[in-house]
């Protein structure tokens, strides 16, 4: 990685580390742990999958109507955490998000995979399920009505891009002696490092 990477643009740094751990994880490397907050000040956390990191932030897609939609409404701020245990490193990301536009969620949507976009049209999600069955026959229902038909986005559905205020990396040192750099985004969008203990 050249210093200009290491020290100047952590969005880049993080692409590049995305890459690597492309090669070296067994499973999904753009997983990340989003995290966000109720009404009451309640932190919840779940998994997701980043579909997408450019110079505006990171992108992830859900149903609007959600747990972390609903809490996404309600407070914006969020923070997503990536570990990399072939790499023995991590990345931790706070920022604001705002809802993607409707026609980048659409582009999305398009890309998925014909049984994946049913099944975001099937499920109510994070929403009361009677039993598995109910749910599987409103699938079975949806294969059916569209054969190899192309799916549109529902309304409810779409794409979120949190625009980051502080990243920081961590990597796995010798005898705990880890590495710590955070990134903080000043009001002007420069950043600005500092090296942290342990």
């Amino acid at each position: 990685m050249s210093p200009a990477l290491a020290t100047l643009d952590p969005i880049a740094r993080f692409i590049d580390a995305l890459g690597r751990a492309a090669v070296t994880e067994p499973d999904v490397p753009d997983a990340a742990v989003l995290a966000t907050v109720n009404e009451d000040g309640q932190p919840s956390a779940r998994v997701v999958l980043i579909r997408g990191v450019d110079p505006r932030g990171f992108r992830f897609f859900t149903n609007y109507q959600s747990q972390k939609g609903r809490e996404l409404s309600h407070n914006p701020r969020a923070a997503l955490a990536v570990h990399w245990k072939s790499l023995k490193e991590q990345v931790r990301i706070e920022g604001t998000t705002t809802r993607l536009s409707a026609s980048e969620s659409d582009a999305y949507f398009a890309s998925r995979p014909h049984e994946s976009q049913l099944a975001a049209i099937a499920s109510h999600q994070s929403a009361e399920l009677e039993s598995k069955a109910q749910l599987e026959q409103r699938f079975a229902e949806l294969v059916t009505q569209y054969g190899a038909q192309r799916a549109e986005r529902p309304e409810g559905w779409g794409g979120y891009l949190l625009v980051p205020t502080r990243i920081e990396f961590w990597r796995e040192g010798p005898h705990r002696l880890h590495d710590r750099e955070r990134f903080d985004r000043d009001a002007l969008g420069q950043w600005t490092m500092r090296i942290l203990y342990p």
